[in-house]
């Protein structure tokens, strides 16, 4: 196939490879083409290269990215969804195949346009694996590939081809999810990011400052695992009054990470191999440390996450005080602006949300 991979960073250069090892013919489309060489690999945690492949060119032109183009797959942050699907709209044909990774950020909203002429669009639910840029345009540290896929697609009948495709991409198993609604609630980052880091920086406040923080993950406490349960239990209730959209893949993350308890998420978490020495966002400032407001823990998996969340439970007629006031915390110390709004794309009541997901 001919694949375009958009965005250069930790997981586009991670597929990259994966689809060239294929031997797909691989264009990679990024804002900086002149760092990229032809042959690119995929390291272990040693730096033993586990995988490699060759891509055709790398370029900045849209049309020489995708008019061609059978497979988009996009790698890009959420933010910038609205953006690359006008660019793809106009350069790409219309029985593309459009993919997105991971599928959570109202991506869907994004590319109506080009659901609606045609162009098939899935995602898969979450990484396939842990990816570490070594040398950007070159070499990816890969870890912890999951042992199973998930993909959803608009609409939802072509669920199987795309599962197939990303099947015969990773070597991986790949489960049809039978509405993409469940993607778009995922709770994985949304929730895992948005709680710690209110946890953690919860009496910030311009002018606050730390002399140390804590490591993400690795000192992961229960503090942090309690407000994510609550989170997490909200966004079920607001799965159980949603029956027609089929959310029982919308896993809690009590079960996801096998952790009933405060005490056993806290373990858990701390634990995992490829969460560790993972910093928590932050900007040093003489010495002390403020925290990152420009990281995407908090412009993306607030704004694109946990708002979407939100939404989706008014829609649902559900209460969620302890995402409210998630929510309410970040306001009040947020910089960048613009979060995602199913008004933006004329969702704006419960029938407008049920047409666009039970197509």
């Amino acid at each position: 196939m001919r694949i375009t991979v958009v965005g250069g960073g930790n997981i586009g250069t991670q597929f990259m490879v994966h689809c060239a090892s294929k031997g797909h013919d691989v264009t990679a489309y990024t804002s900086k083409p002149e760092v990229f060489g032809s042959h690119l690999n995929i390291v272990d945690e040693n730096d033993v290269t586990t995988l490699e492949g060759d891509i055709r060119k790398a370029t900045n032109d849209p049309s020489e990215a995708f008019s061609d183009a059978d497979f988009i797959m996009i790698t890009l942050p959420s933010s910038m969804m609205r953006d690359i699907a006008s660019v793809i709209y106009e350069h790409a044909r219309p029985d593309a195949i459009i993919g997105v990774v991971p599928g959570n950020g109202g991506s869907e909203c994004a590319f109506a346009m080009c659901i609606e002429r045609g162009n098939t669009f899935f995602a898969i639910e979450r990484v396939p694996a842990i990816a570490r840029l070594v040398v950007k345009g070159r070499t990816v540290r890969s870890m912890g590939y999951r042992g199973e896929l998930h993909v959803a697609s608009l609409p939802a009948s072509e669920v199987d081809r795309c599962c197939e495709l990303i099947s015969s991409i990773y070597d991986k198993p790949c489960k049809p999810i039978p509405n993409y609604l469940n993607l778009t609630m995922t709770p994985s980052n949304p929730i895992l990011h948005t709680t710690r880091l209110r946890t953690i920086f919860g009496d910030y406040k311009p002018g606050v400052v730390y002399d140390s923080l804590p490591l993400f993950y690795e000192e992961w406490d229960d503090a942090s695992s309690r407000l994510l349960i609550a989170c997490d239990e909200e966004e079920q209730s607001i799965c159980k009054a949603l029956p027609e959209f089929r959310l029982e893949f919308v896993k809690s993350l009590r079960i996801h990470y096998e952790s009933p308890t405060v005490e056993a998420m806290t373990a858990k978490i701390s634990w995992i191999p490829a969460f560790r020495g993972l910093t928590t966002p932050s900007v040093e400032v003489d010495g002390k440390f403020i925290p990152d407001l420009h990281s995407r823990y908090f412009t993306a998996d607030f704004s694109y996450g946990l708002s979407i969340i939100k939404q989706i439970g008014v829609f649902a007629g559900v209460d969620t005080p302890n995402i409210d006031e998630t929510l309410d915390w970040y306001e009040r110390i947020r910089i960048e602006q613009g979060d995602f709004s199913y008004s933006d794309y004329g969702i704006n009541d419960f029938d407008d949300f049920r047409k666009f997901y039970l197509r």
